[in-house]
């Protein structure tokens, strides 16, 4: 059997035949990530539930690093869905603790300065602590000029709650005498949604970890013309031989936009 060391060596040399190969195509420039499969690692560990959620967000801070070398300029993260409030008190409690360790974390990460990265998130603010919405507001706050990059948390984030918020919003238009019904169009509703002050709204590429094949309500009006690439490995596992090799696929279709 090859040593380990025999392994990293042949690890390496792909990661650096895969990188060449990609560079030779279209890098995307918005890549959305559904960040899948924390639980099911730790379990694989034997280890308890929130080892997993520290470790997927290990992986986060890893891939800042990645899209930087590869050449990414946005990337929006899936972090938190509505439908993940439905989980028991004990784990949610757990989950708003590490995502406010790790909003302090990337409020300090030197990166973001030197990169020039603009942090924004979307969803249903409300929902959420007001630890992290102040965590929040203060990386807007100070990123808010920066244009190197674009990290975008989807957080409290729901795909069919962001087209209600739509609705609601432009049906307030119209009530208000301020819109007609036969003026709306799609630039409206891109206008009333969520990603509407985002630099680059629409993914180039979604990439889904841990085997499932579905989008679970993620950015359900900007992907209609994503390109879909779903992955095997549980998101801590998630490496960058792993996103160059989505990347790849993604080099090799042929975006038409239903012409």
């Amino acid at each position: 059997m090859p040593s380990l060391l025999s392994l990293f060596g042949i690890y390496r040399i792909y990661g650096a035949i895969l990188s060449r190969s990609i560079k030779k195509g279209e890098i995307p420039k918005h890549v959305a990530i559904i960040l899948d499969g924390n639980r099911r690692w730790a379990n694989t560990k034997f280890a308890a539930r929130k080892f997993g959620h520290m470790a997927g967000a290990d992986t986060v801070e890893n891939l800042l690093e990645w899209c930087h070398e590869i050449g990414i300029k946005t990337i929006t993260l899936y972090v938190f869905s509505t439908e993940n409030f439905e989980r028991s008190n004990e784990e949610l409690d757990e989950i708003f603790a590490l995502i406010g360790e790790r909003l302090e974390k990337l409020l300090k990460d030197e990166r973001i300065p030197r990169y020039g990265i603009k942090v924004t998130a979307i969803g249903r603010w409300e929902l959420l602590t007001p630890q992290i919405r102040e965590l929040l507001n203060n990386l807007e706050e100070k990123t808010k000029d920066y244009s190197g990059h674009y990290l975008n948390i989807a957080i409290a984030y729901g795909g069919r709650a962001e087209i209600v918020d739509s609705v609601r919003k432009i049906a307030s238009y119209v009530q208000d005498g301020k819109l007609k019904p036969e003026e709306i169009t799609q630039k409206t509703i891109e206008q009333s949604l969520y990603t509407s002050h985002l630099e680059n709204p629409e993914p180039d590429l979604v990439i889904r970890t841990s085997g499932e094949e579905r989008l679970s309500g993620f950015l359900l009006w900007q992907s209609a013309y994503s390109e879909l690439v779903f992955q095997d490995e549980y998101w801590p596992d998630f490496r960058k031989i792993d996103l160059m090799r989505a990347i790849r696929t993604y080099q090799k279709r042929s975006r038409r936009y239903g012409r």
